[in-house]
């Protein structure tokens, strides 16, 4: 093919593939490589074929066919990999240059990327692109960080592959600097972490009050109904997949799927994200802690028939009854659960300097990526109608529905333990909202005590009738205190640091 190509794609797994076709089918030309250059040629007699698609097998090659300055976007796997192909590119690359990163980084990794390449004078984006392959191919969210300028450089490439909502808005913005866009994504996968995970224990309470795999795919196809609160892509994957029949016609697929999931790291990043910000996530990390359970598959087996769990209750509900409330259940839990990955967000953007907004975050999620959903524009108008709320709870839209329903999350989980079914998720999310909301919490009270007690570790005071207040200097800082437990009358002093 004659000409330059306007970007160039390294990479050609399934996402890195789709995200090229994708490209070429919006009128820009595409170069291409894959270290191995079978997958190249592969690609450009098969998918490819009779296309706008410039095929390097040298990557020295594969730079030069590149519109200066040149853009590249790597579709390789995360760490060392990554870094490998960055050190190969630079002594080919021009100051003006920019590589983009559209696989699943570490945010760190990307922070520091950006900050070597800066200094390089090379351009850097880290951008998370969620959907899938079929998101990669149709249109993915993308959630692209770095310098300003480099956005500009692909501005219209993103926006015009990106995933549009249904009201027409592409699903990609500007996220922030360096590793912000990394960032976003990695919380974005927890929360889809923690979606699934209270999908699946709906699921579970139903299989267990008698349900098979069809009647629970026809209620999940009822709550993903144009106007229900519940509906997203999740839930209609769920009815969708729970409704395929096995080859040999005796069952349901999923009646035969072994009880594992695997995960691929962000999950677990999302956690070790919120234990550095001291940003409590149970929801996500009862999520993360449940995948890791269902991998120890045989000592489940060996503890099967070591404990007994008591007998299931008979349920007070009727089937209607029970669907109401795991409907209202489902939607306060998932409600928690998105408050906890956005207050994360929020911690991360004062500490990162990131200045997310999440109002455009929750915007660009409602198209393309796993965990889109109708509930997203609710999100995006909280945010929109008080860009400094709190917590996501503190929406009069959300904090309306879950003062009138909670109930019905607590019922659902005493339903699913009295039934012998674990619902670790829905009980992180009960008690993050419990916890939210106390004025005082007795339990770090007592815990604050306990570690003066034994560590003179000090703890504060409340002080005030009308609203308890802790007590503070007359700079503003709060006054920590001491009680000396080993001496007679037990005196107490204030820690000066």
């Amino acid at each position: 093919m004659n000409g330059k190509a306007d970007i160039g794609v390294i990479g050609m797994e399934v996402m890195g593939k789709n995200l090229a076709l994708n490209m070429e089918s919006r009128g820009y030309t595409v170069a291409v490589f894959n270290r191995t250059g079978t997958k190249t040629r592969d690609f450009i007699e098969g998918p490819a074929r009779g296309k706008h698609f410039v095929p390097s097998y040298e990557l020295q090659n594969f730079v030069s066919s590149l519109k200066s300055p040149r853009k590249i976007m790597l579709m390789v796997k995360e760490g060392a990999p990554v870094d490998a192909f960055i050190e190969k590119l630079l002594p080919l690359l021009e100051k003006g240059d920019l590589i983009i990163d559209g696989g699943n980084s570490f945010f760190k990794d990307t922070i520091r990327r950006n900050s070597e390449l800066t200094e390089k004078g090379i351009l850097f984006i880290g951008t998370g692109v969620s959907g899938g392959e079929e998101g990669a191919l149709k249109g993915p969210a993308i959630m692209p960080g770095g310098q300003p300028e480099a956005y500009g450089l692909v501005e219209k490439i993103l926006t015009d592959i990106s995933a549009k909502a249904e009201d027409g808005k592409p699903c990609v913005t500007y996220i922030g600097p360096n590793g912000a866009g990394h960032f976003v994504k990695t919380t974005h996968n927890g929360i889809e972490y923690g979606d699934m995970q209270l999908i699946g224990e709906c699921v579970s309470v139903f299989r267990k009050v008698g349900m098979n795999a069809g009647e629970i795919a026809d209620i999940m196809e009822k709550w993903n109904g144009r106007n229900d609160m519940l509906r997203s892509y999740l839930i209609e994957i769920t009815s969708d997949s729970m409704k395929e029949k096995q080859k040999d016609g005796k069952g349901y697929l999923v009646d035969i799927v072994a009880d594992i999931t695997r995960m691929k790291g962000t999950g677990t990043w999302t956690i070790q994200s919120a234990l550095e910000l001291l940003v409590p996530v149970p929801t996500i990390a009862s999520a993360v802690f449940s995948r890791e359970m269902s991998q120890d598959k045989e000592i489940r087996l060996k503890m099967a028939k070591i404990l007994r769990i008591p007998p299931a209750e008979k349920l007070t509900e009727n089937r209607q009854g029970l669907m109401e409330i795991a409907h209202d259940a489902l939607y306060i839990a998932k409600i928690s659960s998105y408050a906890q990955g956005l207050a994360l967000l929020q911690a991360a953007s004062r500490e990162y300097k990131f200045d997310l907004k999440l109002g455009e975050i929750a915007k660009i999620w409602r198209g393309g990526c796993i965990i889109r959903a109708q509930f997203l524009d609710e999100i995006t108008k909280a945010y929109e109608e008080n860009p400094d709320l709190p917590n996501l709870l503190a929406s009069p839209k959300f904090s309306g529905f879950v003062n009138k329903n909670l109930w019905k999350l607590a019922r659902f989980i005493e339903i699913a333990h009295t039934s012998g079914v674990s619902a670790l998720g829905m009980a992180s999310s009960y008690d993050y909202v419990l916890q939210i909301s106390s004025a005082v919490m007795v339990a770090a009270q007592v815990s604050a005590l306990q570690r003066d007690y034994f560590g003179a570790h000090g703890y504060f005071k409340i002080g005030g009738e009308k609203e308890p207040q802790i007590i503070t200097t007359t700079e503003g800082k709060m006054r920590e205190f001491h009680t000396e437990w080993m001496l007679p009358g037990r005196p107490e002093k204030e820690i000066t640091k």
